[in-house]
């Protein structure tokens, strides 16, 4: 019997991951004792995080630096050849000439603390709100950590190990590993399902070589998703996109799966691809891709593939709560827009700076997106695609994620 006709697998999709299409943190706003719902932005060169409102106009709360023990973690790379050779790397190739040293970032249930993964240093750590100080720290395997997801409960925190190709997944509260898996070449974005059942995994590949022709599309190692058992950590499933996009004549598209958003009934995934100014519609039941949309080309992007970041053309994407939006940051194109699911048709191109990554407010209106590009934060009203707010943030904002903070936090106190 085929893995898509398993009962095992049958019961994987009937809860396929959903959170990345709606906020993954717990979803109780203002009506926890004691808590606000805030958006926290990873200023990934500057090795901060903004903590700002999660609605209106974005205002800022306070600001955490991630990295208190800067000098203890060089002290160590530079002691270690190994490790210094892939913290260069890192700064020349993912980091465009930067240290990356937040990529990813979640509060804890009780809005105590905010765990971050900080490439750079190949951690992921847990940083007291009140006091900054660090709680704990766990050192991934290999040397970069990378995209991360919270379990639907709040309690567990997944950490792609890029360059080890394993997903760590750990206590948030202690920082203890609860399991592990192996996924396909440099494993990036990860989505719980609703339950928190099932674990998601894409792996994108190598993305830092030049080696971008299509016909040397070969040399981008095993790209595939992943899905597993969140208590045995054992696969169920593995999807290789490469088969979908050409039974459905897209040979010409990477199979190098980026940022995604499942529809609220967990039934049709939606993915950006490397090298590609649109996405796709993935039906999950069937294992068809369904429909692609190509979105508008900026006249001024260079069409030279070797020149936009990481393989992306755009990266970053959100679906509205109901379900009937998807908004999409064109990367390298230079705008963020909202698309319209029944039409794929696109709304107004709201002009971004390198826009990285989309979520969604904390009351669900408005697409909140990165310019990394102008260092600030955008938030897109999803009825009318027009923007509505707009925040400075740090430098090189990334990842947006929904949290809580105490009522009345504005920062850690000096120490």
């Amino acid at each position: 019997m085929s893995l898509l006709r398993s009962g095992l697998l049958a019961a994987a999709l009937a809860v396929v991951a959903g959170t990345a299409s709606v906020p993954a943190a717990p979803a109780q706003a203002d009506d926890r004792a004691g808590l606000r719902e805030v958006m926290f932005v990873g200023n990934n060169w500057d090795g901060t995080a903004d903590v700002i409102e999660s609605t209106g106009a974005l205002t800022k709360v306070g600001r955490i630096n991630v990295i208190p023990d800067k000098e203890q973690r060089l002290r160590e790379i530079y002691l270690n050849p190994v490790k210094l050779a892939y913290f260069l790397g890192i700064r020349e190739t993912a980091g465009e000439g930067h240290d990356q040293f937040v990529d990813d970032m979640y509060s804890t249930p009780d809005g105590a603390a905010v765990v971050v993964s900080r490439p750079s240093f190949a951690d992921v750590v847990s940083i007291d709100l009140a006091t900054g100080a660090i709680n704990w720290r766990f050192p991934v395997s290999g040397y970069r950590s990378d995209h991360m997801a919270v379990s639907p409960d709040g309690t567990r925190v997944a950490v792609s190990a890029s360059t080890s190709n394993t997903v760590h997944v750990l206590d948030i509260t202690s920082g203890k590993e609860l399991g592990s898996f192996k996924t396909g070449d440099k494993p990036h974005e990860n989505v719980f399902s609703k339950d928190g059942r099932y674990l998601w995994n894409m792996a994108i590949g190598e993305v830092n070589t030049a080696l971008d022709h299509p016909w040397l599309d070969f040399t981008k190692g095993d790209r595939r998703i992943t899905v597993v058992d969140t208590t045995t950590f054992r696969a169920v499933r593995t999807v290789d996109m490469r088969q979908r996009l050409d039974a459905f004549g897209r040979g010409d598209l990477s199979d190098s799966v980026r940022p995604v958003a499942f529809t609220p009934d967990e039934g049709t995934l939606y993915f950006q691809v490397s090298f590609f100014n649109g996405f796709v519609e993935y039906d999950v039941a069937t294992d068809k891709i369904t429909r692609v949309k190509a979105l508008p080309k900026n006249p001024s992007t260079s069409e030279d593939r070797t020149t936009w970041v990481n393989d992306s053309r755009h990266h970053g994407m959100s679906m509205s709560p109901r379900g009937d939006k998807l908004c999409i940051a064109g990367t390298m194109d230079d705008y963020a827009t909202v698309v319209d699911r029944a039409s794929l048709q696109e709304g107004p191109l709201v002009p971004a700076s390198k826009p990285y990554w989309a979520t969604v407010s904390g009351d669900g209106a408005s697409c909140v997106i990165s310019e990394s590009g102008a260092d600030r934060v955008t938030a897109i009203d999803f009825a009318t695609g027009a923007k509505v707010a707009s925040v400075p943030v740090g430098d090189h904002p990334q990842r947006v994620r929904i949290g809580h903070v105490a009522k009345g936090w504005t920062g850690p106190a000096a120490r």
